[in-house]
């Protein structure tokens, strides 16, 4: 208890607004097929104020071969704690954790660079937070809804370096950091390349929609979409979705007063 209440407090006292700088789940019960195993697994601690949910997280985890639980843990304190002694690849952070708020862990962790990739465990989060969450590191998104299959998904992706922010959030987030960028730094507007049809694909994506919804709306083929998308990536040099749409803000791609 001694040593809690002394990282607890060193948290606070260090506390300090980061620099600027440019999601309970509804009960797992998909039934995933067990994957391959593989040589190398992605070490996972997960750190979640509910013990049921930390089971049922466990047990669908273990589902996968190429996932190993490298421990379970109910408040902030004891999640530094294992962080630093496993040294996992991915933490599973419950945001309203106790002990120590899901961001002072993130600030903990960024302070002491430790090289670990954070997948938030949240519900709706006001734009300053989010905006917050993303420069302290956290890497991921989960809500308390999200499908096993999908949770599964999240951890590859991170843990491969990428972001996970499901379609429901994406549009929140493109407009909270966008809202962050300083305005000194907006750059000369440039179309780099991109056609009209191109344009409007770039629009529907900053809103968050789907391969499927972009074909659906614009009444082509899914086939037709993607082609598109690859040119879109390849004439920006950007890898993700959330990186394109924040591309396409940050350059006036699109209406920024819609965003």
């Amino acid at each position: 208890m001694e040593s809690a209440r002394k990282l607890k407090g060193e948290v606070q006292d260090t506390q300090r607004p980061p620099a600027a700088r440019p999601p309970r789940v509804a009960p797992l019960k998909a039934s995933l097929t067990p994957t391959p195993r593989t040589d190398e697994q992605i070490r996972i601690l997960i750190a979640d104020r509910d013990e049921a949910f930390r089971e049922e997280y466990r047990a669908l985890l273990e589902t996968q071969a190429d996932f190993a639980i490298a421990g379970m843990v109910g408040d902030g304190v004891e999640a530094i704690r294992l962080a630093f002694e496993t040294r996992p690849d991915v933490l599973m952070l419950d945001y309203a954790v106790p002990a120590l708020s899901g961001l002072d862990v993130l600030r903990t962790l960024q302070r002491a660079n430790l090289p670990v990739r954070t997948i938030l465990l949240a519900g709706d989060l006001d734009k300053p937070t989010l905006v917050e969450t993303l420069q302290l590191g956290a890497r991921g998104f989960v809500a308390r809804t999200t499908p096993g299959e999908l949770v599964c998904k999240s951890i590859r992706k991170v843990n491969s370096g990428e972001l996970w922010i499901g379609r429901d959030m994406m549009t929140e987030v493109v407009k909270a950091l966008s809202a962050a960028m300083p305005a000194a730094e907006t750059p000369t507007r440039s179309d780099f390349g991109l056609t009209r049809r191109e344009r409007e694909i770039l629009t529907l994506v900053v809103e968050g929609e789907t391969n499927k919804g972009i074909a659906r709306r614009l009444s082509v083929g899914e086939d037709t979409i993607k082609h598109h998308l690859t040119s879109i990536f390849n004439k920006t040099g950007v890898s993700t979705r959330l990186e394109l749409a924040l591309f396409a803000i940050h350059y006036h791609l699109v209406e920024t007063n819609k965003y």
